[in-house]
């Protein structure tokens, strides 16, 4: 029998910010490949991709493009959320020469990617109790903005469900938590989770501790961040504090309502960046706190995925699941 090479696919991660794209052998990414394009110093993901697709010598066709995008996806088609890009599989297509095209919302790559982590790219929270083969997990991220989607593993591969679970009402636990869902409304319309639990919203809860306190200062996420680390700022150990227990509360909703047995994965920069004060601040009280099912709440692991190639490796591994021989 003759072995196969691994079919070659084109992935790209196209965030607000920056766009990464890479070619990968199967599902194994070629770090090697991998180029970022300012997304500020472009008119269109198309020009960004016909570049990279210009750069490649003349052996390297590939047979499958994904492409992952900070926004909600539907029909092949979906538009950034923090840039007027409007991503469509035929428009990708078009630029590349690739037939076999997919789109898929940033989150939903980071979901297939979960079972591609090396191990040591992967900081655990909290232990759960031991996860039953197949079991669901979810990836939540916390960075630009808030969302969550679960992973489900049937046979024949991963299938990560979308969501916009971002854009759901910020839910209320306490007078405090009702006092800052009407500060957020007063200056920005609507309380959403996406509103609060990220980086502006970080800026947001820190703003609302301050007019608490009788004081009009404010401070960039960054500085929030390095105030709290440094503990400079009562402020900020404040905010950063109540920010860490409102994101437990909602992590733990969703654990209730998608029953995660196989693990939560937190991903995003500010997953990251919160991390050295999660225990000082009381998340894993936070998380448990629901009452008669504070017990039942055990059962879920939470770990940081701290892999920047993460969403890259996510669209490899749909890639050859859909498209590999």
């Amino acid at each position: 029998m003759t072995d196969h090479a691994p079919r070659c696919f084109l992935v790209a991660d196209v965030g607000g910010t920056n766009t990464r794209v890479a070619l990968s052998d199967g599902a194994v990414v070629r770090t090697d490949t991998i180029r970022r394009y300012r997304n500020a110093d472009q008119v269109a993901l198309e020009p960004v991709l016909k570049d990279f697709v210009s750069r490649l010598g003349t052996g390297t066709a590939p047979q499958g493009a994904c492409v992952a995008i900070a926004g909600p996806v539907r029909d092949g088609k979906g538009r950034l959320t923090n840039r007027d890009w409007m991503i469509e599989a035929q428009s990708v297509a078009e630029a590349t020469g690739i037939a076999e095209v997919r789109v898929l919302n940033d989150l939903q790559a980071q979901g297939y990617a979960v079972d591609h982590v090396a191990q040591e790219n992967l900081l655990l929270v909290r232990q759960g109790k031991h996860a039953p083969e197949g079991a669901a997990k979810l990836v939540v991220n916390l960075g630009t903005g808030f969302n969550a989607s679960p992973v489900f593993s049937p046979r024949g591969g991963a299938f990560v469900a979308t969501s916009e679970s971002g854009h759901a009402t910020m839910p209320v636990r306490t007078a405090r938590d009702m006092r800052l869902n009407g500060f957020v409304e007063a200056s920005h319309g609507f309380a959403g989770i996406d509103d609060i639990l990220s980086g502006r919203g970080l800026e947001r809860v820190y703003a609302f501790v301050a007019d608490e306190s009788g004081s009009d200062k404010r401070a960039d996420s960054a500085a929030i961040i390095a105030g709290c680390a440094s503990g400079d700022d009562p402020l900020a150990v404040e905010a950063v504090s109540y920010f860490i227990r409102l994101t437990a509360m909602v992590i733990g909703n969703l654990a209730l309502v998608h029953l995660p047995f196989g693990g939560i994965y937190l991903v995003g920069g500010l997953s990251g960046a919160i991390t050295p004060f999660l225990k000082q601040a009381g998340f894993e009280d936070a998380f448990r706190d629901k009452g008669r099912f504070a017990g039942f709440m055990d059962d879920f692991s939470i770990s940081i995925v701290q892999d920047d190639y993460a969403a890259l490796r996510g669209m490899a591994a749909y890639l050859q699941n859909r498209l590999g021989d």
